[in-house]
């Protein structure tokens, strides 16, 4: 019993956090759109929404204590623009360790990255980042297709069961 604990802690201690970083409310969304998807990935994925009146100093301590609360080796940090001031906070966390940053988050991007959030950092970056291109697809409108319905009086038509 005590094996398959120290397994199970090693695993997750192998695991990456990914703290995401956003104007308020777009983290806090993001997050709960992962817990849809991925409901046991709670501890592994904390949202940041940063309101628009707060001092920055403030925000970052907020962010230097979630990022200890993951508690992992590594933290993939997702901020929604480059250069605002999310993207600024998230940019003074990555002095402090295994840290890397992604801008331009999206749900495609959070699901991949939650999807391998146990493969080493180096690997994770252009896994979530592929997720972000590969989800942005255009899609053109379909026209309704007509089928043909025989007429009731038609001998030939059979009831399916379905």
């Amino acid at each position: 019993m005590r094996g398959k604990r120290v397994r199970w802690a090693a695993k997750l201690k192998a695991m990456n956090g990914i703290l995401i970083i956003a104007h308020a409310p777009l983290a806090s969304a993001l997050r709960a759109c992962a817990l849809h998807v991925f409901p046991d990935c709670s501890d592994a994925v904390l949202a940041l929404d940063v309101p628009p009146n707060e001092p920055p100093e403030h925000t970052l301590v907020q962010a230097r204590a979630l990022k200890q609360q993951l508690n992992t080796e590594g933290t993939l940090v997702l901020v929604d623009v480059f250069g605002a001031t999310p993207c600024n906070i998230a940019n003074k966390l990555l002095a402090s360790g295994q840290t890397k940053l992604i801008t331009g988050v999206n749900l495609p991007m959070l699901l991949r990255a939650v999807s391998y959030r146990y493969e080493a950092l180096e690997a994770l970056v252009p896994r979530a980042m592929s997720g972000a291109t590969q989800g942005i697809i255009p899609v053109a409108p379909t026209a309704p297709q007509l089928q043909h319905r025989s007429p009731s009086h038609d001998p030939v038509e059979r009831d399916h069961q379905q």
